[in-house]
């Protein structure tokens, strides 16, 4: 039996594999189809989640090896800032295919929760190991620095 703790909820799921890729029993098992399926091997970022707030990829990332660990979706965003970055999205009207955007909030959301006013280095450096097939790294970049803005004045 394997113990998950998903978006602030215990799972438990017996006869996996430990070996099972995160990706896999987050979406076959759990529901949570908002992390997706994209290379397999941790290069594109659309399955990014967070492992104990750090953005990770669940498809490199065995069930057996997160122990104690709270793991974060798409679906669990919840916070302040996590809403400005979802607002920011549509307001700038980030996705066209859409397929990659979970793995990007997931990776601009932890960026924003270590440097809350990244400038434009930073933004491209955080955001380097998600691709996006329809190219709207721009849109991507200002939805980032809306968002920081607009978390910033929340804080005042």
């Amino acid at each position: 039996m394997v113990t998950l703790r998903i978006n602030g909820r215990e799972h438990q799921l017996d006869g996996l594999d430990p070996e099972m890729p995160l990706l896999w029993a987050l979406r076959d098992h759990l529901g949570l189809t908002g992390t997706r399926f994209g290379c397999g091997k941790g290069q594109c970022g659309a399955c990014t989640i967070h492992v104990d707030g750090k953005a990770t990829r669940a498809c490199m990332y065995p069930i057996g090896s997160l122990g104690e660990r709270t793991v974060t979706t798409i679906e669990g965003l919840a916070s302040q800032a996590d809403q400005a970055l979802q607002d920011a999205w549509v307001e700038h009207q980030v996705p066209q295919c859409g397929y990659c955007q979970a793995g990007q909030i997931m990776t601009a959301a932890e960026l924003l929760a270590n440097n809350p006013t990244p400038d434009d280095e930073a933004i491209d450096t955080a955001m380097s190991g998600n691709l996006c097939r329809c190219g709207t790294y721009q849109r991507i970049r200002a939805a980032i620095k809306t968002a920081a803005i607009k978390t910033a004045g929340a804080k005042r």
